[in-house]
């Protein structure tokens, strides 16, 4: 039995705004300390092994958050992009006293394009509740310039195949800490939502879901 947690980061100054995020480095804002201490010590009633997480500064920022309460456990970011980490598997057991944070772009947030940086209600008066409404939840709905979920699903998914998985299936309990879109892809394939479905799939700010695997990788979800 394996256990496999998802975190969305934690409010970002550009949500706070109401903007479109995407690609942009948005500090977080600073969190309430309960809300953040009650996260982590749900995460850690279970024995961690590893951490994923994308180099989005609010995504690596919330690991750091999280863990600040673990203080046992000191994290170690290892980036895994472009060749940068070719013997990645000697560093997946370190030290008993820290965390691998593997870090990759393929768990970035979706791509906005030309709506990065712009205010949601100000957009939405511009093109429309339900266009926007598609091109910020829909499976194959395009932003301006930007990508679509399923662009997001083809670069996280096979992701969490090639070292996710890997990890789960020899029994490791992981945590990833990523944004909206990358989460609401690895969701969809998880729990298998359709297509015209995963419209309707929203993760909040700090949300937390755990899931347990078996041999099998059979999947039960819980929303923590």
């Amino acid at each position: 039995m394996s256990k496999l947690f998802l975190l969305r980061h934690f409010k970002s100054q550009w949500n706070l705004e109401n903007r479109f995020t995407g690609w942009v480095d948005a500090p977080l804002i600073k969190e309430d300390t309960k809300k953040v201490k009650a996260i982590s010590k749900e995460i850690f009633k279970s024995k961690i092994d590893v951490v994923y997480s994308s180099p989005l500064f609010r995504n690596e920022d919330s690991v750091l958050r999280v863990l600040a309460y673990f203080p046992q456990k000191y994290p170690i970011f290892i980036h895994l992009d472009k060749g940068k980490m070719k013997d990645w598997g000697k560093f997946r057991e370190i030290n008993k006293n820290y965390v691998p944070v593997y870090v990759s772009e393929n768990l970035n947030e979706r791509y906005y394009g030309k709506l990065q940086g712009k205010n949601k209600k100000e957009t939405i008066k511009k093109y429309g509740e339900e266009k926007v409404h598609l091109w910020r939840r829909g499976f194959k709905n395009r932003p301006p310039g930007g990508e679509t979920l399923k662009d997001t699903y083809d670069r996280a998914v096979p992701f969490y195949k090639k070292y996710i998985l890997r990890d789960l299936k020899i029994g490791k309990n992981v945590l990833i800490v990523a944004s909206h879109n990358s989460l609401r892809a690895l969701i969809k394939y998880i729990e298998r939502i359709p297509d015209k479905e995963v419209i309707n799939l929203e993760v909040d700010y700090g949300g937390l879901i755990e899931y347990e695997l078996d041999k099998s990788m059979n999947v039960k979800r819980f929303e923590l």
